[in-house]
């Protein structure tokens, strides 16, 4: 994530704030340009200080404080390109539900930041109405009903993500007992989306040979991998090969969790790039856990130079965690083998970005 500033007063902002704490402006993130706008009220439509030669309004879901993204004042639209994928979201009459959505869509929109910079296919339900990216943010049953709870996961371009997974205490539960080092509301979605993009990226576009080479054999049947992932756990020596011990369930899995962590590194390698971070350890004499982001890693460098720069960066960040007490912020080992799928990840949403340009 790269940095902001008001337009106004030059005050540094996170993604989410709606309003600059200085001078009071309201706030607006345009992806058109990847910029946080201050904005001045202009009739029904909003006047962006940095861009003034176009009047703009707020996405609907700003109105349940669920969005702070832009879109032309002119537009049809009424939802930004990020909530128009929402197929079905929960009662916002409900204060809880509510509350959960919202952080739900925090999340979300990280995604999409993401997902935008990196020029990737995004139609929505109403561009492909069979298999358009869409999202569906489901309560549990009542407790009592034949129904049972809902479970995230990805069927065809449809991602379902379970409201229960905004509540930190529940998430943590399950994280706990499915033995997961790691499991956040936008590490869902990096993952989830990862499904959607096999779909685009692999299947569609005649990569699977080569996907298949490096992630197994995909034919092989998913319920029965799945269920013997429960049942046996993974292999010994898993770490030597993948990235988590759920990627090692089947190689669907393997991909969707290695493309979360390629999403997850870039990121925040953007953000550390923004803040001109180094790393220079005083007792790193051979200079290994040394680095200096010094390109972004959305438009530049191979995955040798994102992993270079990663390693030292999450070794530090870790070590600051440990010191306040907390959990490792990236418990994960990058092995040879794990590095080779993050580049053929890097290699397939780079040609697709090429491409995309190219057109």
């Amino acid at each position: 994530m790269k940095l902001f500033n008001c337009q106004s007063c030059g005050q540094m902002l996170y993604f989410e704030n709606r309003v600059c704490e200085r001078c009071g402006h309201r706030l607006g993130y345009l992806p058109d340009d990847d910029k946080m706008h201050a904005v001045e009220a202009a009739g029904d439509a909003w006047h962006a200080l940095g861009a003034p030669e176009q009047l703009y309004k707020f996405c609907a879901n700003a109105e349940l404080d669920a969005c702070n993204w832009l879109l032309p004042a002119g537009s049809e639209e009424t939802l930004c390109v990020a909530c128009r994928h929402n197929r079905t979201i929960p009662d916002v009459s409900c204060s809880t539900a509510l509350a959960q959505w919202r952080k739900i869509e925090l999340a979300k929109h990280r995604l999409f930041y993401t997902l935008i910079k990196l020029g990737l296919p995004l139609a929505n339900r109403t561009d492909d109405p069979e298999g358009g990216l869409a999202f569906d943010f489901l309560e549990d049953p009542p407790q009592g009903t034949s129904e049972g709870a809902i479970m995230t996961g990805h069927d065809n371009g449809l991602i379902t993500l379970a409201l229960k997974e905004a509540d930190d205490a529940e998430r943590e539960t399950r994280r706990t007992q499915l033995h997961e080092p790691y499991r956040t509301l936008l590490g869902h979605f990096r993952h989830e989306i990862g499904h959607y993009y096999w779909d685009r990226l692999v299947r569609d576009e005649n990569r699977l040979e080569a996907c298949r080479a490096l992630f197994g054999d995909d034919r092989q049947n998913y319920g029965a991998a799945l269920q013997r992932h429960y049942d046996q756990g993974a292999p010994a020596d898993w770490q030597q090969n993948f990235i988590s011990a759920y990627a090692t369930s089947h190689p669907w899995e393997d991909f969707a969790e290695t493309w979360a962590h390629y999403l997850h590194i870039i990121d925040t390698l953007e953000t550390a790039h923004a803040f001109g971070m180094r790393v220079r350890p005083t007792v790193d004499r051979t200079g290994d856990l040394s680095a200096k982001v010094d390109f972004n890693p959305y438009r530049h460098g191979t995955i040798a130079d994102i992993v270079e720069a990663w390693l030292p960066i999450a070794f530090a960040v870790n070590s600051i965690n440990r010191s306040m007490g907390q959990a490792d912020f990236y418990p994960f080992i990058l092995t040879p083998a794990v590095i080779a799928k993050l580049g053929f990840i890097h290699d397939l949403v780079g040609t697709d970005r090429t491409a995309k340009a190219a057109a």
